[in-house]
């Protein structure tokens, strides 16, 4: 058996190439949001508002009830807050009720509900703790079972997934403490040996990894005779000899998750565990997360609804200046943002789960949107809230409690919403992630121009297929029906929104320009430019956002469920992004870029050192800032914890 392989040294050119290799290169399917941003507004793709079938619903709905029983008696929040942990009987009464296997197929032992229900489940059970709704999260969304679903053998199903959608927790193991969003970089190895892998290395932030019983692990196996190698996927027993759970993790917020750092030393793993050939594993994670970010946006609509409910029954019950709170214009456009924003959510994740399920479209821009967007705002909602609480939002609700008052955990919901920005891909990858999909049209037909290491007979090539592509493509997005007055005029109920989806369709052609000036002005260096593309993007989440909340009132009103109101609801909605959105333009060419890139020259020089005297450094002094994660056996104590 050959010895591991050192941690990878890689160049910035190197590591695009790993991510560009694991992206999913096709567009089999169409894509409303991927038309949206070339400026063409296919309304056709999510009008009417896709639905699940009588059964789908039947089921689903049947659990939602058993799971809002167990719910509502079993599960103390504040409790799982206090003590940082998710009682065993609160996850074996989950485990009982068939909620780890609400996404696996009925033949494996699974409840087999549709995403739409799904993501409904991990709203009500993230309302009352947003620790469970990540416990069954991570094991479903990005644990064992959704790789299974996509890529495993009838054989590794057989084998894994009725364990899971009864017994076993999951877990998925893909960064270390020195490789986050940059997997070229991926240290951890498997080296064929007969007919296993040998996998040695550090995992850092395993969330479920702590009482996990199966593991997802991501892994680079090296090249060699009979073996492509690359970052590959397997499934792995949490109690095989070598591993050791080295550590519990604390965080600011989601006190309960069993999130922790995991050391392989010599672990043996059949090769009928691999996942896939050798070198899928990122392309296998990537296609996994197309549909898991959709359970992150669940617990961001549980969040905002909850958000709304405190701020109208606290606004009502608090008098200021003789009137009650919510009277008060400043409190009230913070109530109204919560409500508008709360009600766009859940028309978005609802939106974006429904096309999951229907399989008609891809969805990969889709979802992406949806956990960018809804991380966003859902911070922002309960930001707000605690503004409207006063300083009985920064006040801890065992506090409250403590002198009388009715604990709210708003503080709470606030630290708990923070991680969302960073999970399951940070914001600024997010924006990165999606605006690369976002011009891929433009990348197919004129990347070889850009390129440097293309000849000039490449080149010239594509410039040829440029020149033809953007012909047809630009006058396009001179006029459309976005300017035709009386278009969408069925969204004309009381309430007009047919105004706001013109909007959306001559927004749409304004942002597709947008882009192609960026990249005719910046050509090559527009990979660079990461604050112009996440502008591009935050209004493209904004179109999308604006687009489910008009589909969704309109469904809604056909549906005879609160039509009028919604309506109300999406409009706020829309007035209001309409004014992001034009900031967001204004900012496109205006903004202190080129100038935040010279004060971070100056900030990394030391330029500035002087600013940052007249305090003391609280931080443990002499620690390192990445701990180290040479592979070896480990010298801590097992703290994995499996729950039977």
């Amino acid at each position: 058996m050959s010895a591991a392989p050192t941690k990878p040294t890689v160049t910035e050119r190197e590591a695009r190439q790993v991510a560009e290799e694991a992206r999913q290169q096709d567009w089999r399917k169409p894509s409303f949001a991927k038309e949206l941003f070339l400026g063409r507004f296919r309304l056709d793709l999510i009008h009417p508002h896709p639905m699940p079938t009588d059964e789908a619903t039947q089921r689903g709905e049947e659990f939602l009830a058993k799971l809002r029983d167990f719910i509502e008696t079993k599960v103390d929040g504040a409790l799982i807050e206090r003590e940082a942990r998710i009682p065993d009987e609160v996850i074996d009464g989950l485990k009982e009720l068939g909620a780890f296997g609400m996404k696996i197929d009925t033949k494996y032992g699974g409840l087999g509900l549709t995403q739409v229900y799904y993501n409904k489940a991990l709203t009500l059970a993230g309302s009352a703790s947003p620790a469970i709704g990540v416990l069954l999260s991570a094991h479903q969304s990005i644990g064992v079972p959704q790789p299974l679903k996509l890529f495993g053998t009838p054989e590794q199903k057989e084998r894994f997934l009725p364990r899971c959608a009864r017994t076993d927790i999951s877990a998925f193991l893909l960064t270390e403490p020195d490789v986050g969003s940059d997997p070229a970089r991926l240290a951890t190895s498997a080296v064929p040996d007969g007919d296993d892998y040998v996998l040695d290395g550090v995992k850092l932030w395993t969330t479920n990894g702590v009482v996990a019983d199966l593991l997802v692990v991501m892994a680079r196996v090296p090249r060699s005779e009979g073996h492509k190698g690359g970052i590959t996927a397997f499934v792995v027993e949490s109690n095989s000899p070598g591993i050791t759970v080295e550590n519990r993790n604390a965080f600011m917020g989601l006190r309960g998750i069993e999130n922790g750092v995991t050391r392989f030393h010599q672990v043996r793993v059949p090769a009928a565990n691999r996942v896939g050939p050798e070198g899928a594993g990122l392309k296998i994670a990537l296609t996994t997360l197309n549909t898991g970010r959709l359970s992150l946006p669940a617990s961001c609509v549980a969040a905002g609804k909850w958000c709304l409910k405190i701020a109208r029954e606290w606004s009502a019950a608090r008098e200021q200046w003789g009137k009650p709170l919510a009277q008060h214009e400043a409190v009230g456009a913070k109530i109204s943002f919560i409500a508008a924003t709360t009600f766009a959510l859940e028309a978005v994740t609802d939106l974006a789960s429904q096309m999951a399920d229907e399989d008609r479209n891809d969805i990969r821009i889709e979802g992406a949107l949806a956990k960018l967007y809804a991380s966003e705002m859902a911070w922002l909602m309960a930001d707000e809230l605690i503004q409207i609480r006063g300083g009985r939002g920064f006040e801890t609700a065992d506090s409250l409690r403590a002198r009388g008052e009715r604990g709210v955990p708003a503080e709470q919901v606030l630290r708990d919403l923070r991680i969302n920005r960073i999970f399951e891909g940070s914001t600024e990858i997010m924006h990165l992630l999606i605006a690369r999909e976002a011009v891929d049209a433009h990348l197919s037909v004129a990347g070889d121009l850009i390129d440097p290491d293309k000849s000039l007979q490449d080149k010239a090539k594509a410039g040829a297929n440029a020149g033809v592509f953007y012909a047809k493509w630009l006058p396009k997005l001179v006029a459309g029906q976005g300017q035709l007055p009386y278009t969408y005029g069925e969204f004309k109920r009381g309430v007009d929104l047919s105004p706001h989806l013109r909007y959306v369709e001559r927004t749409s052609r304004k942002l597709a320009r947008s882009t192609f000036y960026g990249m005719s002005r910046w050509q090559g260096r527009m990979e660079t430019k990461q604050g112009f593309l996440g502008r591009v993007v935050d209004i493209g989440a904004e179109l999308f956002a604006m687009s489910a909340a008009c589909v969704r009132a309109e469904h809604l009103r056909a549906r005879g469920e609160h039509g009028r109101e919604a309506y109300q609801l999406a409009d706020a909605f829309c007035r209001q992004s309409r004014l992001r959105v034009e900031e967001l333009f204004g900012r496109l060419w205006s903004n202190t870029d080129d100038l935040d890139r010279k004060v971070v020259k100056g900030v990394m020089a030391g330029t500035y050192e002087w600013l940052e005297s007249g305090i003391v450094d609280p931080s443990d002094d002499g620690g390192v800032w990445i701990a180290d994660a040479t592979p070896g056996p480990s010298e801590r104590e097992n703290v994995h914890r499996p729950i039977r």
